[in-house]
């Protein structure tokens, strides 16, 4: 469920016809899990895929060891929960894991595949929510005058989003930087992986929050069966539309009609630096014709900065994703060649680089957001935004911020089932509270 949550971007379910299965587990494996073949669960739409195979091949820090893990997880037909089914090393001998080797084998499975997780989950967001929210405000920087009320709000979502320029070169992907002193693949290999990630993560349109989990068959799908949880879409789903009512009515503040949009050149231009010199792929064409298209693009910058961002990075990995033992950023041995282990800790980083990791993932913890009114819960609570003459952007925001308080009263006030689960986890998963959360790109 963590696939599900604390990194919701890396899994897909596979598609019965268009997919071929990326790796075979016997029938006799498979069927003493799940009561079936891998090709039957294939076939129903109930298995799903994590690959994280390409992390094999990224340059390492001197002294850490990683894998390249791709797993299988299913939709269990009795329970109806999602489990896991099968890790694949792709190093050494190629070990395949699952749930009925022994305890220690299974738990460094899990422990490898989570430190190929963890590395996807921090340098995905960089090259999905910091790279595309930049160029979109550039271009908007480059064809906007100052006092346009797009450009505004603009402003107002990318409040702070450049600090991460200079702080990353210079202490975080420098060589032998924090990164380098934590994580396996070093600070070349986080530039390797944004560039070769950056097509698919960075497109615009396709990254809609609904729609890339649509893309990944997690919602709406027509080849299986529904997933009964998906934590990050049922907490997403109550805030995102609530972000995108406010950012209507702000629109809809500046222009009634669509012909309106039509004869503003300033917002033209922007359109067109964007599919143009700034590259910005899959963004909306030229000319912008709907008002609706406008809204579409702002709350995606909005979605992308001040909650999906916040998913990956953020507080949350020192809460879950990057939580030791079993979330280590590096192996200290390399995977073992069989089955059998005994002793995990020689895989596991010591007390020193056990601190290390920790004191890294807690320099992007910002609790003094909550004090300085500086959370999702604030997003458009600002002075400047909302004297600009237009009483109903001011309604707009009193309606968000209740809206949001509701929200975040729902996620704070989480707690187990009588089956010991919450949206169907062991955890309490509280990563998109609206009253704790950055509203930007927090660095």
């Amino acid at each position: 469920m963590e696939r599900l949550s604390t990194n919701p971007y890396a899994i897909r379910r596979l598609h019965p016809t268009a997919d071929a299965l990326p790796f075979q587990l016997d029938d006799e494996t498979a069927t003493a899990l799940t009561g079936t073949r891998v090709t039957t669960l294939h076939k129903d739409g109930r298995l799903f895929f994590a690959d994280h195979s390409y992390q094999k091949d990224y340059p390492r820090t001197e002294g850490k060891y990683v894998a390249g893990c791709q797993a299988y997880f299913y939709l269990d037909a009795d329970s109806n929960q999602m489990l896991p089914l099968a890790i694949k090393t792709n190093v050494g001998s190629d070990l395949i894991y699952t749930p009925l080797d022994g305890e220690n084998d299974w738990l460094l499975a899990k422990a490898m595949f989570n430190q190929n997780d963890l590395f996807h989950g921090q340098i995905y967001h960089l090259a999905n929510s910091h790279a595309v929210a930049e160029i979109v405000h550039q271009a908007a920087l480059r064809t906007m005058s100052g006092n346009h009320p797009i450009l505004a709000l603009l402003d107002r979502l990318m409040h702070q989003a450049y600090a991460i320029r200079p702080v990353g070169e210079a202490v975080l992907f420098n060589d032998g930087g924090v990164f380098d002193q934590s994580f396996a693949i070093n600070n070349h290999g986080v530039r390797q992986f944004a560039t070769e990630f950056y097509p698919l993560a960075g497109a615009f349109r396709s990254n809609y929050f609904e729609e890339n989990l649509r893309r990944r068959g997690l919602i709406d799908s027509t080849y299986g069966p529904d997933l009964p949880h998906i934590p990050f879409y049922e907490d997403g789903s109550r805030i995102f539309p609530v972000i995108r009512r406010f950012v209507q009515s702000f629109v809809d503040a500046y222009y009634e009609t669509d012909a309106m949009l039509a004869l503003d050149w300033e917002i033209q231009a922007w359109i067109k630096e964007a599919n143009g010199p700034a590259m910005v792929i899959d963004f909306p064409a030229a000319p912008l014709e709907r008002v609706g298209i406008l809204v579409d693009i702002i709350t995606h910058i909005a979605w992308l900065g001040g909650v999906s961002h916040h998913v990956l990075n953020a507080g949350e990995p020192i809460a879950t994703s990057g939580v030791l033992p079993l979330h280590p950023a590096a192996l200290y041995a390399p995977p073992p060649e069989q089955k059998g282990v005994k002793d995990l800790l020689r895989f596991l980083p010591n007390e020193q680089k056990s601190v290390e990791h920790i004191a890294l993932l807690a320099r992007f913890n910002r609790p003094q957001v909550v004090q300085s009114q500086k959370t999702l819960l604030h997003m458009f609570n600002d002075k400047t935004l909302l004297e600009r003459g237009r009483r109903e952007v001011v309604f707009a925001n009193e309606r968000f911020m209740t809206d949001m308080r509701e929200i975040s009263e729902e996620i704070s006030g989480k707690s187990f089932d009588e089956e010991g689960l919450c949206q169907g986890m062991p955890i309490v998963w509280k990563a998109m509270d609206p009253a704790q959360i950055p509203f930007f790109l927090s660095v």
